[in-house]
Parts: C-alpha cells; structure tokens; sequence
C-alpha cells in the first residue's frame, strides 16, 4: 500500500521568447519580481526549431531560459501559468502578443511544463492549466519522451537543464550553486 507524502519543492524555471530581445530581458525583470531572483539565465539562443510563433511575434525569434533561486511547491504551476498570462498580455501589441513566456520546474525525475492546452499526455492540473511531462531525468541525464518539443530535445538544451538540476540538488542539499558543467 502507498501512503500519501508531500513531495519535495522543486526548481521554478521559464522560457522567454521574442523578436526583440530587450523585450526579454525586460519581461525575465518582471517576472523576477513575482517569482524572486534569477540564479541561473541561459545565453540568448536562437528560437529557430519551429515557425509556430513568428506569424503572431514576427522574426527572428531568439530565446532565453532562467531557473529562479527560490524553490517552489509543484502544485504552485497552475498560478505560475496564469501570471505569465497576465505578463504577456501586458505587452500585447495591436493584440498580438509579443513575447511567449512558458512556466515549469525541475525536480529530480523530471521536467515539467505549464499549458492550458490539454493532450493525452498532459494531466489537468487545476485553474485550466495542464502539466506537461517533458523529460525525464534517468541515467545522468535528462531524457526526451515521444512528444517533448525538438527544441527542449536539443543536446545543448538539455545539457542546461542538467547544470540547473545539479545546482537545484546542491540548493536542496544546503550547499551553493556547483560549479558550471557538473551534473549527478
């Protein structure tokens, strides 16, 4: 028999896309004012794996990914979907939008995603928002499923998320940050 228990915090995350990359890096400001602090942002990579966005935002595309100092209850997705909502809205232009925001989190199995769009793999979650089980993390690394995007498939990508979940290990271990390019 299994007995119900709280699972631990994991690592709050979040992609940003946009065609201008001030707008980025002014909309990661905003959002660190609700989610705390950034201890971890990506380079500013090109968001080129798919067209899926460049009809509303226009293009090129470019991306940037932060994982947020302070940890988070899983269950706090749903509300960390609705804010991104909210802050991309506040940037609409002539009502489309002009920057993507994607909220999810680390934990040690897996990386998971926050959508109000719902699918066979996805578990409703709660407030129209749905976990999106994207990789899981099995022999030292994070590993792709059959529906995880191309660009969260990418090996540079996911070499990232393995330094985030190390430094997301250390934090829960009571350590600092390990140094770049460790991963357990």
């Amino acid at each position: 028999m299994s007995s119900p228990s709280e699972p631990e915090h994991v690592k709050r995350i979040a992609s940003l896309i946009s065609a201008e990359q001030g707008l980025v890096d002014r909309a990661l400001e905003e959002l660190e004012t609700v989610f705390g602090p950034a201890d971890w942002k990506s380079p500013l990579l090109p968001f080129d794996r798919t067209r899926y966005y460049e009809r509303e935002m226009g293009g090129p595309l470019v991306r940037r990914f932060a994982a947020f100092e302070r940890l988070m209850r899983p269950e706090e997705i749903a509300g960390d979907k609705l804010e991104t909502n909210r802050l991309e809205n506040r940037h609409r232009r002539a009502r489309r939008r002009t920057v993507n925001i994607d909220p999810g989190y680390i934990g040690l199995e897996r990386l998971v995603l926050a959508t109000g769009k719902n699918h066979t793999h996805r578990i409703y979650h709660s407030r129209g928002v749905y976990a999106d089980l994207t990789l899981v993390f099995q022999r030292r690394t994070f590993r792709t499923l059959p529906w995880t995007y191309p660009d969260y498939a990418d090996p540079k990508v996911i070499e990232m998320f393995n330094e985030v979940r190390a430094r997301y290990k250390m934090q829960l271990r009571g350590f600092g940050p390990p140094e770049k390019g460790m991963s357990s």
